[in-house]
């Protein structure tokens, strides 16, 4: 008992201290752990013995991670994405599997170890791309939504990879055996367990879920979802498969009900801390003393890898016909291995395909590229530049296409972002006769809003081009609706430059950024919480016979003190939860009718969807916008119905509108 708690506090202190050191250096949680595995591995310190029942633990890290995959995997996304995933996705991987197995043939190495290396490195880290791209306000973006569709599809591979590894090793282990056969063999044991779980998994999911959801007790909710989880991995198991298919099936049956997102909420803390036991496990594997007597193939496994990864995929891009720039964004984004890699490393090690002499350069080597990764992809746009000319001339159109819209304008508003609020603002301007101009990092709501003759155009408010094309030097005004405040700042930095005498409305979340927004050239900073506390006040002012005069007294002094008087306040264990409220504010969701969907050919009110409380404002139809459509309305093939309703209900909606 004490050897165990002495392991668990060493674990838990390394663990901790590493992770505080990356996220204070903006770094991946995941790389902090695999560093504290390398410290405390028998390679290293030695305070953790390489046991067996470690790797047993960590194999629920892998069970829930496969499990959070299938809560992602979306039929009707896959429609949409189609081209990208299964096509530029697919080639990707199988590109990148024939290379490595042949440079596995050119130097003597078996084949099958080639095949099963070839999986591992043609994987990319979904976790730090996807985080990365996310803060850039890129998912959207050309070279952003080809990266998230490529990341998609290596999810879908690694659960073949999952099937196809037993049966190499089965071949490696019995020299009589038909690799053909085995894998056949394998495939369709997979795809009879798998139907099997499918056909009766998506007849019982949503009844059960409806029946335990009833009780009304998260526990009992939290009970239900591991039961599913670890219940469908143990037969995937003992069906010979991994208990990672299993965990991913559960998680692709979860996804069709309406309990996603809470499932999605509850299964977070097991899935981070025992994904993080993981690659604990994974940094223990990593013998540094033999890393460190193999650097220069370390070295060269890793300028190989970021090299010919980073050109295979910009190749493969410019062969699906991006243009030049997307292509370079593309290669370099995902020319890191991934944390499946290590999965599939893991797996292939404890089968014996891959030895341990092979393995430690291979896992260096992608650790080494996934610490780089985060440097890479910061500066793939001025990489980008530099190799290509069309990224230049993009940016000039992009540019251009700003100027059009406000070369005539004079005494103007440049309203930075286009999201929820922003959208409010301009609905606003547009009763009061006020000239603006939008900018908006979202492709997919540019286009949206643009087709509706809005005036809102591409472009990142935070660069010097960009404001000036906008018309900065002839603005009267600008705002800043997004709650950003390190890219507010960039603006404020930028109008100071140009005209220091412009004022400035920024938005933000509390008072924690408010001296440093002013400080930085804001003429105003509105809060929203201290606004949302001033409402709430003078509401409740009223109501208690205060005279309309004294309220608005009260509540002018309080926003000319900057709030002085609400800045600061006891935090409660409810203030680290979101505010449950969110999850009850009506949100808009744009959902395309593709081929085979339930609802085509349908009637707008033989879709009941008032029963879901959620309502449809508005179709577009070959880019012509109807709003409020009627119950009669026939709905198309390709037609693009705008839903209203919470984050809960648009779920539920958007499954019966495509699957029924």
């Amino acid at each position: 008992m004490y050897n165990t708690l002495q392991f668990v506090l060493i674990f838990l202190t390394t663990a901790v201290l590493a992770v505080v050191v990356f996220r204070l250096l903006r770094l991946p949680p995941m790389l902090g752990y695999l560093l504290s595995g390398v410290i405390i591995g028998p390679h290293a310190l030695g305070l953790i013995p390489d046991a067996i029942e470690t790797h047993h633990l960590a194999e629920f890290g892998v069970v829930f991670l496969m499990f959070s995959i299938g809560l992602e995997f979306s039929l009707p996304k896959l429609v949409t994405m189609k081209n990208i995933v299964f096509g530029f996705g697919a080639a990707q991987v199988c590109s990148s599997m024939i290379i490595v197995m042949i440079v596995a043939w050119i130097i003597g190495i078996d084949w099958r170890v080639g095949l099963a290396l070839g999986g591992v490195l043609a994987m990319s880290s979904t976790a730090i791309v996807s985080k990365m791209l996310a803060e850039k306000l890129e998912l959207n973006s050309g070279h952003g939504r080809q990266i998230i569709g490529i990341l998609l599809f290596q999810d879908l591979a690694v659960v073949l990879f999952l099937i196809v590894i037993p049966a190499l090793a089965n071949t490696i282990d019995n020299s009589n055996a038909d690799l053909g056969i085995t894998i056949i063999v394998a495939l369709l044991k997979a795809g009879v367990v798998l139907g099997l779980i499918l056909f009766l998994g998506q007849r019982m999911m949503r009844p059960w879920f409806n029946l335990v959801a009833r009780q009304k007790s998260s526990e009992l909710f939290v009970l239900n979802v591991l039961l599913i989880t670890l219940g469908l991995a143990w037969l995937t198991g003992i069906a010979g498969l991994s208990l990672a298919l299993g965990a991913f099936l559960a998680g692709m049956l979860i996804s069709e009900t309406e309990y996603r997102h809470q499932v999605e909420d509850d299964i977070k803390p097991f899935r981070d801390i025992l994904l993080g036991l993981f690659f604990v496990t994974i940094g223990m594997l990593l013998d540094l003393e033999s890393v460190l007597h193999n650097f220069l193939w370390v070295l060269l496994l890793l300028i190989a890898l970021i090299t010919i990864k980073s050109s295979l995929i910009a190749g493969l891009s410019y062969l699906f016909r991006s243009d030049s720039g997307v292509a370079v964004r593309t290669g370099l984004g995902l020319a890191q291995g991934g944390e499946f890699g290590f999965v599939l490393l893991a797996e292939a090690n404890s089968l014996s395909i891959v030895d341990n002499v092979t393995m430690q350069p291979i896992l260096a080597a992608i650790v080494l590229s996934m610490l780089i990764a985060p440097f890479i992809i910061e500066y793939s746009e001025n990489m980008a530049r530099r190799f290509s000319a069309t990224e230049w001339m993009n940016r000039a159109t992009q540019l251009t296409n700003i100027a059009a819209q406000t070369i005539t304008e004079e005494q103007h508003v440049i309203l930075c972002g286009y999201g929820r609020s922003g959208q409010n603002l301009a609905r606003l301007f547009e009763k009061e006769s006020v000239t603006f101009i939008a900018l908006d990092l979202d492709p997919v709501r540019i286009r949206a809003a643009a087709a509706a003759g809005e005036s809102v155009v591409y472009g990142d408010a935070a660069r010097y081009e960009v404001l000036i094309a906008a018309g900065l030097k002839r603005a009267k005004l600008i705002v800043i609706s997004y709650k950003d405040t390190i890219s507010a700042l960039k603006v404020l930095r930028q109008v100071q430059a140009i005209r220091p005498e412009l004022p400035v409305v920024v938005r933000t979340l509390d008072d924690s950024d408010i001296d440093l927004l002013k400080e930085a050239g804001a003429a105003e900073v509105v809060s929203e919480i201290m606004e949302g506390s001033i409402m709430l006040a003078s509401h409740t002012f009223m109501h208690l016979g205060m005279p309309l005069n004294r309220v608005l007294n009260r509540m002018r002094e309080t926003r000319e003190q900057r709030y002085n008087l609400f800045r600061g306040f006891y935090h409660g264990t409810s203030d680290e939860i979101k505010d449950s409220s969110e999850k009850m504010q009506l949100r808009l969701l744009n959902v395309m009718i593709t081929d085979g969907s339930a609802a085509a050919g349908k009637k707008l009110g033989e879709l009941n969807l008032e029963i879901f409380l959620v309502e449809v404002p508005a179709i577009r139809r070959r880019n012509v916008r109807e709003l409020l459509p009627n119950q009669e309305t026939i709905l198309e093939t390709g037609d693009v119905l705008v839903l209203r309703g919470t984050k809960e209900n648009l779920a539920t909606a958007e499954i019966k509108l495509l699957q029924g």
